[in-house]
């Protein structure tokens, strides 16, 4: 990893939030981030807010913040002022680091005594190659500690107003990733199986592939007609929602030039977003009280 992928950091927090935040750790007794260890820390989908009290106690303490691809940049402002960023970012079709080499990196720095965060969107171990990289540290006996983070999956969906479950629609939910570690859609995996099995999916990384993974989906038996929902950007100021079907997603996506990141969801639970698009009614959206027509047909509770 060259010195082309440090970049400074941008704007710090001021002093007396910096000392809020010192006093606010110091209460809660928050692990000491100790010199020599790597963690490997979740940043959420994005908004800032949604990290947890562990991430951002890290972002305060860390030496150095090895950050990914899907990290947003309001979240690196956390940082502590003093501490060094260095991109070490994948994304599908364009020139990134071997996880080897981000493996390594991690290992170097942390035998150089730094307190070494390795930040991820979402959460480590959800399509995050988390674990790879935890394994690294255990083969080369780096003391490492695990913050789980807000997925894409769930909190990406909320934002969007869409439950990844609802007893009225689904009692599981299948996580999906769409490509391999070398950009090819999962083979691996038994789609018939999984369009049998599970009444919601959810897909990350899987946009290159919608037509090809809906084509298998409709094979193994899921209706064209079914529900689908792309929300890219989630949870940032930028997040667009397009909703389709699953004999339409690709024609769609294409149609209105939507571009990854992109988080997938298929099935019923998608019209939930008619009533629980919360972030539409602040702009005005009116809305349903009865989405899956389910109101009276049984209780409440």
């Amino acid at each position: 990893m060259s010195d082309d992928n440090i970049i400074p950091l941008g704007t710090s927090m001021p002093d007396q939030m910096q000392e809020v935040a010192g006093a606010a750790a110091a209460r809660l007794s928050l692990p000491v981030f100790e010199a020599g260890w790597v963690w490997l820390v979740g940043a959420g989908p994005g908004d800032p807010g949604l990290l947890t009290l562990h991430a951002f106690h890290a972002l305060r303490s860390a030496d150095v913040v090895v950050y990914d691809a899907l990290v947003d940049e309001t979240v690196l402002q956390f940082a502590n002022p003093r501490a060094r960023l260095e991109y070490s970012g994948k994304r599908g079709g364009k020139p990134s680091p071997k996880q080897r080499d981000i493996s390594a990196r991690l290992v170097e720095l942390a035998r150089k005594g730094q307190r070494v965060l390795r930040l991820k969107g979402g959460d480590p171990f959800v399509f995050g190659r988390g674990g790879e990289e935890a394994l690294a540290l255990v083969d080369a006996g780096i003391p490492f500690r695990i913050v789980p983070g807000v997925t894409a999956g769930i909190g990406g969906l909320g934002y969007a107003g869409i439950p990844v479950t609802h007893r009225d629609v689904n009692h599981a939910v299948t996580f999906i990733t769409g490509h391999m570690a070398g950009g090819a859609i999962p083979e691996n995996l038994d789609w018939a199986a999984i369009a049998k099995g599970s009444p919601v999916l959810v897909l990350y990384m899987a946009l290159s592939h919608l037509s090809t993974i809906s084509d298998l989906l409709i094979a193994g038996g899921r209706s064209a007609s079914e529900p689908v929902a792309l929300v890219r950007n989630a949870t940032l100021a930028s997040q667009q929602v397009l909703e389709t079907t699953l004999g339409r997603a690709a024609a769609d996506v294409a149609a209105a030039n939507f571009k990854a990141p992109a988080i997938i969801v298929i099935g019923e639970v998608v019209r939930l977003r008619q009533s629980l698009d919360w972030l539409g009614a602040l702009e005005g959206r009116i809305l349903k009280s009865d989405p899956l027509g389910t109101r009276g047909e049984k209780d409440v509770i």
